[in-house]
C-alpha cells in the first residue's frame, strides 16, 4: 500500500484492526439536547471514529486530499465488532462519521491456514468486497528486493533456487517456513554483520529462515558466496585488472558457480550505481535551491535566503514522510541538502563575506567542486560497468551467461537509471544482440507453430 500510494502521489493511513472495539471504531456516546416537534430531547451521538479522524488529520499535515485508508487483518476483527465493519464496507463510515470522498478502503487479511485467529466473512460481507488473492512471485519481488539492496547473496541464492523463496510445510516438528519478510530481515542482519565483522551461522540464519533445511541450505551457500568474493578477486576484476586465474577457474566452473560470480558483480556494481544515484539526488536538490536563492539575490541577504531554502527542504520533506512517500536513503540525501545550506551560511557568517555578489562565488565554487567530485565518482562507476563486461565477454562471449548478466541488469533499478543517465557502449552492443537473439528464437518458434499448423491440415 506504501508502493501504491507513493505512486500515485497520495496519502496513506494504515491501521490494524486486531486491538480496535466497537467504542473505539465508531466512537464514543456522549448526550445532546435536540428539538423535535417543538420539544426538546435528550439524544445520543457519538464522537468521531479515531480511524476517520486519522484521515482528516492526514489530509491537514500533508495537504493531499486523496489517499487510501488500509485496513490491515480485517479478517481477525473481534465479535462484537464485526457488524460495525459490515456498515464499514457498505457504506464506508463508522457510526455517522464518513470515510472523506477521495479515500478508497483497501483491507487485508491472512488466509485461515496461516493465522488461527482468523474467522469467515459470511457472503453478504463478501458481497461488498472486490476480492485479489495475493500471491508470491519471485520475480515482481526481485525488482522490489534490487530498489532496496537486499544482499547480493540472498538473490543469488534465490535465482538458483526459486522455490526457497517462499515456503510453507507442516512437519513432525511443527510449521516450518520461509517468507519474502524473513529473506528481507536477513538481508539487514547480514549486511549489518558484514560491516562490523560478526560471524554468521546456521543456527543465526534459523532465527529468519524458520525452515531448518532451507536455512543450512542457505548457510553453506553463504559460505560459498564468500568465498567466491575472495577467490574470483571481485574489486580486481571491476577496476580492469582481471587475473588469469579467476578467468581459468570460471570457465571451468559449473553453471550454479558461475551464476554466483554474476550476483557478486551485480552486486558490487548496485553498490556503486546507488551510491550515484543518490549523489545525483542531493547535488540536483542543491542546484535548484542555488537558482532559487539566485533569483531573489538582490531583494534579500544571502546569509537569511540560505536557511530559508534549507527550512524549505526540510518542511517538504516533513510533509512527505507523513505521507509515506519517500524512502530513507532519499530522505538522507535531501538532508544532507539542508545541511549544505547551513554550513555555507556559517562559512560566509565565519569569513565576514558580506557582498552577495562575492558570496554566492564562493558557493557556488563549493558546488562546483561537489560536482566535480560527483562526475569522478561517476567516471568510476561507468569504468566498472565496462570491465565486468569485458571480463564476462573474455570468459563466455556470447553465451547463457551474458544473457543472464544484461538480464539482471535490465531488472536492476539503480542499473537501468545509471545506465540510462550516463550511458554504456557495452551494455547497449550486448543487450542489442540480446534482443535480436530473444526476436529470432521468437520467429522460430511462430515457423514452427505454423509448420505444426499446415502439417494437421
Amino acid at each position: 500500500m506504501e508502493q501504491a500510494a507513493n505512486a500515485c502521489g497520495i496519502a496513506l493511513v494504515s491501521y490494524t484492526i486486531t486491538h480496535h472495539t466497537r467504542q473505539s471504531a465508531i466512537g464514543l456516546p456522549f448526550l445532546t439536547k435536540r428539538n423535535y416537534g417543538g420539544t426538546e430531547h435528550t439524544i445520543t451521538e457519538y464522537t468521531m471514529s479515531e480511524i476517520i479522524a486519522s484521515v482528516y488529520d492526514k489530509m491537514e499535515e500533508t495537504g493531499l486530499q486523496e489517499g487510501i485508508l488500509f485496513i490491515d487483518e480485517i479478517n481477525c476483527v473481534s465479535e462484537t465488532l464485526a457488524p460495525t465493519m459490515l456498515q464499514f464496507l457498505q457504506r464506508k463510515s463508522f457510526g455517522s462519521h464518513f470515510v472523506p470522498n477521495g479515500w478508497i478502503i483497501v483491507a487485508a487479511g491472512n488466509p485461515p491456514e496461516y493465522n488461527k485467529s482468523v474467522r469467515d466473512f459470511d457472503v453478504v460481507t463478501l458481497d461488498r468486497l472486490k476480492r485479489i488473492d495475493v500471491e508470491e512471485n519471485y520475480d515482481v519481488w526481485k525488482k522490489y528486493a534490487y530498489r532496496n539492496q537486499i544482499h547480493a547473496a540472498i538473490l543469488s541464492y534465490l535465482d538458483i533456487k526459486k522455490q526457497h523463496f517462499y515456503t510453507f510445510e507442516t512437519t513432525v516438528d511443527g510449521q516450518a517456513f520461509v517468507t519474502a519478510r524473513g529473506w528481507e530481515d536477513l538481508s539487514q542482519f547480514l549486511l549489518a554483520s558484514e560491516k562490523l565483522d560478526l560471524p554468521v551461522d546456521e543456527s543465526v540464519i534459523l532465527e529468519y529462515l524458520q525452515h531448518p533445511r532451507i536455512a543450512r541450505d542457505f548457510a553453506a551457500y553463504y559460505d560459498l558466496f564468500q568465498k567466491y568474493q575472495s577467490d574470483y578477486h571481485v574489486d580486481e576484476i571491476l577496476s580492469g585488472k582481471v587475473p588469469a586465474s579467476a578467468l581459468e577457474r570460471l570457465q571451468g566452473a559449473p553453471f550454479d558457480e558461475r551464476l554466483s560470480v554474476i550476483g557478486l558483480l551485480i552486486g558490487r556494481l548496485t553498490e556503486r550505481f546507488s551510491t550515484s544515484y543518490y549523489t545525483d539526488l542531493y547535488i540536483t536538490q542543491l542546484f535548484a535551491c542555488l537558482k532559487s536563492i539566485k533569483r531573489y539575490l538582490d531583494h534579500e541577504d544571502l546569509t537569511e535566503l540560505l536557511p530559508k531554502e534549507a527550512n524549505r527542504i526540510r518542511s517538504t520533506l516533513a510533509s512527505r514522510q507523513k505521507a509515506a512517500t519517500v524512502d530513507r536513503k532519499e530522505a538522507s540525501a535531501l538532508l544532507k541538502a539542508a545541511q549544505a545550506l547551513e554550513d555555507d551560511r556559517n562559512m560566509l557568517c565565519t569569513d565576514a563575506i558580506r557582498d552577495a555578489e562575492a558570496g554566492f562565488s564562493a558557493i557556488s565554487a563549493r558546488f562546483h567542486s561537489e560536482v566535480q567530485a560527483m562526475d569522478q565518482q561517476t567516471d568510476a562507476a561507468a569504468e566498472m560497468l565496462e570491465a565486468a563486461f569485458a571480463f564476462l565477454e573474455a570468459a563466455f562471449g556470447k553465451s547463457q551467461e551474458m544473457v543472464v548478466f544484461v538480464t539482471e541488469l535490465n531488472t536492476n533499478f539503480f542499473c537501468t537509471w545509471f545506465i540510462g543517465q550516463n550511458g554504456s557502449e557495452a551494455y547497449t552492443r550486448n543487450n542489442k544482440e540480446l534482443m535480436i537473439g530473444k526476436q529470432r528464437q521468437e520467429l522460430i518458434g511462430d515457423i514452427g507453430k505454423i509448420k505444426s499448423f499446415l502439417t494437421a491440415l
